[in-house]
Protein backbone atom coordinates (compact mmCIF):
# COMPACT_ATOMS: atom_id res chain seq x y z
CA UNK A 1 0.00 0.00 0.00
CA UNK A 2 1.00 3.57 -0.36
CA UNK A 3 0.76 6.05 2.18
CA UNK A 4 0.93 9.71 2.71
CA UNK A 5 1.33 10.50 5.97
CA UNK A 6 1.68 14.03 7.41
CA UNK A 7 3.68 15.37 10.48
CA UNK A 8 4.88 18.01 12.55
CA UNK A 9 3.78 21.87 13.26
CA UNK A 10 3.77 24.29 10.28
CA UNK A 11 4.87 28.04 10.64
CA UNK A 12 3.34 30.92 9.66
CA UNK A 13 5.98 33.75 9.56
CA UNK A 14 5.45 37.08 10.98
CA UNK A 15 8.79 38.95 9.98
CA UNK A 16 12.23 37.09 9.03
CA UNK A 17 12.24 36.01 12.46
CA UNK A 18 8.91 35.53 14.47
CA UNK A 19 6.47 32.88 13.35
CA UNK A 20 3.44 31.51 14.47
CA UNK A 21 3.36 28.06 15.18
CA UNK A 22 2.61 25.31 18.23
CA UNK A 23 4.08 22.61 20.02
CA UNK A 24 3.63 19.55 18.02
CA UNK A 25 7.20 17.75 18.02
CA UNK A 26 6.22 15.30 14.74
CA UNK A 27 6.67 12.33 17.19
CA UNK A 28 3.31 10.85 16.27
CA UNK A 29 3.21 11.02 12.84
CA UNK A 30 7.56 10.07 12.25
CA UNK A 31 6.23 7.01 14.02
CA UNK A 32 3.42 6.37 11.71
CA UNK A 33 6.01 6.45 8.63
CA UNK A 34 8.21 4.68 10.52
CA UNK A 35 5.98 1.78 11.44
CA UNK A 36 4.32 1.92 7.79
CA UNK A 37 7.44 1.03 6.01
CA UNK A 38 8.63 -1.57 8.64
CA UNK A 39 5.15 -3.29 7.56
CA UNK A 40 6.04 -3.12 3.80
CA UNK A 41 4.51 -0.37 2.85
CA UNK A 42 5.37 2.46 0.74
CA UNK A 43 5.43 5.90 2.60
CA UNK A 44 5.67 9.28 1.38
CA UNK A 45 6.39 12.00 4.61
CA UNK A 46 5.45 15.50 4.29
CA UNK A 47 6.74 17.12 7.41
CA UNK A 48 6.66 20.57 8.97
CA UNK A 49 9.98 21.91 11.02
CA UNK A 50 11.01 19.13 13.35
CA UNK A 51 14.28 18.17 15.46
CA UNK A 52 13.27 14.53 14.43
CA UNK A 53 15.74 12.29 12.16
CA UNK A 54 13.50 10.89 8.74
CA UNK A 55 13.39 7.41 8.91
CA UNK A 56 15.05 5.00 6.69
CA UNK A 57 13.26 4.04 3.55
CA UNK A 58 10.60 6.71 4.11
CA UNK A 59 10.46 9.26 1.15
CA UNK A 60 10.67 12.77 3.13
CA UNK A 61 8.80 16.66 1.76
CA UNK A 62 9.95 18.60 3.57
CA UNK A 63 7.74 22.18 4.12
CA UNK A 64 7.70 25.18 6.37
CA UNK A 65 3.28 27.08 5.89
CA UNK A 66 0.08 25.44 6.04
CA UNK A 67 -0.16 26.58 2.70
CA UNK A 68 3.09 24.73 1.52
CA UNK A 69 1.81 21.44 3.33
CA UNK A 70 -1.57 21.42 1.34
CA UNK A 71 0.47 21.75 -1.75
CA UNK A 72 2.18 18.92 -0.82
CA UNK A 73 -0.30 17.13 -0.19
CA UNK A 74 -2.12 17.75 -3.47
CA UNK A 75 1.12 16.69 -5.02
CA UNK A 76 1.62 13.58 -3.51
CA UNK A 77 -2.06 12.47 -3.40
CA UNK A 78 -3.02 11.07 -6.45
CA UNK A 79 -0.68 8.24 -6.18
CA UNK A 80 -1.34 7.46 -2.37
CA UNK A 81 -4.28 4.86 -1.29
CA UNK A 82 -4.50 6.09 1.91
CA UNK A 83 -3.52 9.21 3.46
CA UNK A 84 -3.07 9.38 7.73
CA UNK A 85 -3.25 13.56 9.03
CA UNK A 86 -1.43 13.83 11.81
CA UNK A 87 0.33 17.32 11.54
CA UNK A 88 -0.73 19.76 13.40
CA UNK A 89 -1.70 22.29 10.79
CA UNK A 90 -1.58 26.25 11.96
CA UNK A 91 -4.92 27.41 11.57
CA UNK A 92 -4.48 31.00 11.15
CA UNK A 93 -1.29 32.84 9.78
CA UNK A 94 -0.71 37.09 9.35
CA UNK A 95 -2.78 38.54 6.54
CA UNK A 96 0.65 40.61 6.18
CA UNK A 97 4.31 39.44 6.65
CA UNK A 98 6.77 42.37 7.55
CA UNK A 99 9.56 42.24 5.10
CA UNK A 100 12.11 43.29 7.95
CA UNK A 101 12.26 42.31 11.43
CA UNK A 102 9.75 44.29 13.66
CA UNK A 103 11.32 46.41 16.56
CA UNK A 104 10.42 46.62 19.65
CA UNK A 105 8.86 50.10 20.77
CA UNK A 106 6.53 51.75 23.12
CA UNK A 107 3.65 49.75 22.05
CA UNK A 108 2.53 46.52 20.88
CA UNK A 109 1.83 45.83 17.25
CA UNK A 110 -1.36 44.72 15.56
CA UNK A 111 -1.29 41.41 14.65
CA UNK A 112 -4.10 40.82 12.06
CA UNK A 113 -4.80 37.27 11.34
CA UNK A 114 -6.41 35.20 8.55
CA UNK A 115 -7.24 31.76 8.30
CA UNK A 116 -5.25 29.09 6.28
CA UNK A 117 -6.52 26.44 4.10
CA UNK A 118 -8.16 23.50 5.43
CA UNK A 119 -6.07 20.45 4.03
CA UNK A 120 -8.45 17.70 4.16
CA UNK A 121 -11.68 20.09 2.96
CA UNK A 122 -9.44 21.39 0.32
CA UNK A 123 -8.59 17.77 -0.91
CA UNK A 124 -12.18 15.55 0.36
CA UNK A 125 -13.59 16.31 -3.40
CA UNK A 126 -10.28 13.81 -4.45
CA UNK A 127 -10.85 10.97 -2.23
CA UNK A 128 -12.14 8.65 -4.23
CA UNK A 129 -11.01 4.90 -3.16
CA UNK A 130 -8.29 6.33 -0.60
CA UNK A 131 -8.79 6.01 3.11
CA UNK A 132 -8.78 9.16 5.07
CA UNK A 133 -7.59 9.35 8.10
CA UNK A 134 -7.48 12.78 10.81
CA UNK A 135 -6.49 13.54 13.96
CA UNK A 136 -8.27 16.02 16.56
CA UNK A 137 -5.90 17.28 19.21
CA UNK A 138 -8.34 18.59 21.68
CA UNK A 139 -8.30 20.10 25.44
CA UNK A 140 -11.84 19.89 25.89
CA UNK A 141 -15.26 18.28 24.53
CA UNK A 142 -12.51 15.80 22.83
CA UNK A 143 -14.76 13.17 21.24
CA UNK A 144 -17.55 15.61 20.59
CA UNK A 145 -15.15 18.02 18.64
CA UNK A 146 -13.35 14.77 16.78
CA UNK A 147 -17.02 13.69 15.75
CA UNK A 148 -18.13 16.65 14.62
CA UNK A 149 -14.74 17.12 12.32
CA UNK A 150 -15.09 13.29 11.43
CA UNK A 151 -18.29 14.05 9.87
CA UNK A 152 -17.42 17.52 8.87
CA UNK A 153 -14.40 16.54 6.38
CA UNK A 154 -15.72 13.43 5.15
CA UNK A 155 -13.02 10.88 7.18
CA UNK A 156 -13.21 7.34 7.13
CA UNK A 157 -11.83 7.44 10.64
CA UNK A 158 -9.82 9.97 13.30
CA UNK A 159 -7.83 9.68 15.90
CA UNK A 160 -8.80 11.66 19.09
CA UNK A 161 -6.75 12.57 21.97
CA UNK A 162 -6.45 15.12 25.20
CA UNK A 163 -3.39 17.07 24.74
CA UNK A 164 -3.81 18.31 27.82
CA UNK A 165 -2.56 15.55 29.56
CA UNK A 166 1.12 15.46 30.75
CA UNK A 167 1.34 11.71 29.63
CA UNK A 168 0.05 12.13 25.70
CA UNK A 169 -0.40 14.81 23.35
CA UNK A 170 2.65 16.86 22.11
CA UNK A 171 6.43 16.33 22.99
CA UNK A 172 5.92 13.58 25.18
CA UNK A 173 6.77 9.19 23.43
CA UNK A 174 3.06 8.11 24.76
CA UNK A 175 -0.31 9.13 23.54
CA UNK A 176 -3.57 7.77 24.93
CA UNK A 177 -5.89 8.03 21.93
CA UNK A 178 -9.80 7.16 20.70
CA UNK A 179 -10.21 5.88 17.53
CA UNK A 180 -13.87 7.04 16.05
CA UNK A 181 -14.70 5.25 12.47
CA UNK A 182 -17.77 6.41 10.64
CA UNK A 183 -20.71 4.54 11.48
CA UNK A 184 -18.89 3.06 14.64
CA UNK A 185 -18.48 3.07 18.56
CA UNK A 186 -15.62 5.15 19.56
CA UNK A 187 -12.78 2.76 20.74
CA UNK A 188 -10.83 4.02 23.08
CA UNK A 189 -7.19 2.55 23.57
CA UNK A 190 -5.04 2.73 26.44
CA UNK A 191 -1.89 4.62 27.40
CA UNK A 192 0.82 3.23 25.11
CA UNK A 193 4.33 4.54 23.10
CA UNK A 194 3.63 6.55 19.96
CA UNK A 195 5.33 3.80 18.26
CA UNK A 196 2.20 1.01 19.08
CA UNK A 197 -0.20 3.74 18.28
CA UNK A 198 0.77 3.49 15.24
CA UNK A 199 1.15 -0.18 14.36
CA UNK A 200 -2.57 -0.57 15.90
CA UNK A 201 -3.70 2.69 13.47
CA UNK A 202 -1.89 1.42 10.40
CA UNK A 203 -3.46 -2.20 11.03
CA UNK A 204 -6.65 -0.55 11.22
CA UNK A 205 -6.16 1.45 7.89
CA UNK A 206 -5.36 -2.11 6.28
CA UNK A 207 -7.98 -3.69 7.59
CA UNK A 208 -10.30 -0.88 5.82
CA UNK A 209 -7.79 -2.20 2.32
CA UNK A 210 -8.83 -5.24 2.24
Amino acid sequence: MRILVTAGPTREPIDPVRFLSNRSSGKMGYAIARAGVARGHHVVLVSGPVSLTCPEGVVLVRVETAAEMLAAVQAQLPACDALIMAAAVADWRPRTVAKQKQKKGDTAPVLELERTADILEAIRPRKDHRVYVGFAAETEHVLDEAQRKLEAKGLDAIVANDVSRADAGFEVDTNQVTLIAAGHAPESWPLMTKTAVAERLLAWVESQRR
